[in-house]
């Protein structure tokens, strides 16, 4: 996957995956937190 000139790949295996898919649904909560606290 490429963001801009950076470069991320998947770490190895199904760990570097069930990461990835982890840190996603972390981020995409933490995003729908503060859009809700910006337009409360």
């Amino acid at each position: 996957m490429r963001f801009g000139n950076v470069d991320i790949r998947p770490l190895g295996g199904g760990l570097g995956c069930l990461l990835m898919i982890l840190v996603s649904v972390v981020l995409s909560v933490l995003l729908t937190l503060g859009v809700n606290l910006l337009f409360r």
